[in-house]
């Protein structure tokens, strides 16, 4: 039966999709493409059901469907395709329950792989010096190496960087406290040339700022500088500094995370500084691999595994 094509399903389960083939061309009005699809993924599935002995849509149930969702996964089907398969699965489902054939639909919980972003290359030391070799004196040339300063030597998000006030941070210190997503606050360390650069900003940052405003970095306007305003600066600095890769300010931040993760190794360290809640997002962040990294964790870290002896 492992060999069975679609033409040689059972009745069982054959005669299901065909009056569904039927309602879709009748009354969904779907366009051709998308019945095509349906008719596509429906029958890899079921010949799928066959292999495994299943011969009754009835029999099937969420665990299956997952199970299924995870094989197109390993097989390197694309995020599209997987949810386009969960869809069909869904619709199919609706309409036996609509015909009385099934009180529950097996799919309906089960969540197509969200599709990835690409996340951007990040830049190398070299490319990084290149950029912030940056040594006018205007204030508005100041204020951006600052803010590039801070984003590499920080790791920030954009709204990060445009939300910190100036009492926010403390040259003293070396420490600026940042609100991050979801409100949550954390205190993040900064020194060498970004604490540099920031200090020479707050020196000239009067002649720009208007008296009452509060944010750290501003405009020429006088007011807080804008989302916006900071990645045209960004990408205006990368051209003008001959960087060959777009310049971004989530680019400087994942540089940031990269280059701190090659360098130490600590993977937790670079989560808690990036301000991720979950570690598999900071792996993510830093296209390195995890296992290795967890691994590297596990044996250097003293909490990180229970001692041998002494074990009840």
């Amino acid at each position: 039966m492992n060999s069975a094509s679609s033409a040689q399903l059972p009745t069982s389960l054959q005669q299901p999709l065909s009056h569904f083939y039927e309602y879709l061309r009748s009354e969904k009005g779907l366009s051709l493409h998308t019945q095509r699809n349906y008719k596509q993924q429906l029958e890899t599935m079921a010949v799928h059901l066959v292999s495994l002995g299943i011969t009754r849509w009835s029999d099937v149930d969420a665990a299956w469907v997952r199970q299924l969702a995870s094989k197109g996964m390993r097989e390197g089907m694309k995020a599209s395709s997987i949810a386009t398969r969960l869809s069909s699965l869904r619709s199919f489902f609706d309409f036996l329950i609509l015909r009385g054939e099934l009180t529950a639909n097996p799919a309906k919980g089960v969540s197509a792989p969200r599709k990835q972003r690409p996340l951007p290359k990040n830049l190398d030391v070299d490319e990084v010096d290149q950029l912030l070799d940056v040594n006018e004196d205007d204030p508005l040339a100041i204020r951006d190496r600052a803010m590039m300063e801070l984003m590499y030597g920080a790791g920030l998000r954009l709204a990060e960087l445009v939300s910190i006030d100036v009492k926010h941070i403390s040259t003293m210190r070396g420490e600026i406290r940042v609100i991050g997503k979801g409100d949550k606050e954390r205190k993040v360390p900064f020194s060498g040339l970004a604490k540099e650069w920031v200090g020479k900003w707050l020196k000239v940052r009067g002649t720009l700022a208007k008296p009452d405003e509060d944010g750290l970095f501003v405009s020429k306007l006088g007011v807080r500088i804008s989302h916006r305003n900071v990645q045209k600066r960004m990408a205006e600095w990368g051209q003008k500094q001959a960087v060959s890769s777009h310049i971004s300010p989530h680019k400087l931040r994942h540089s940031f995370a990269t280059h701190v993760l090659e360098s130490s190794g600590n993977l937790r360290a670079v989560q808690e500084l990036l301000g991720h809640e979950n570690i598999s997002t900071t792996q993510i962040y830093t296209h390195l691999d995890f296992q290795h990294l967890a691994q590297a964790y596990d044996n250097a870290h003293p909490r990180a595994h229970k001692k041998k002896g002494n074990q009840e």
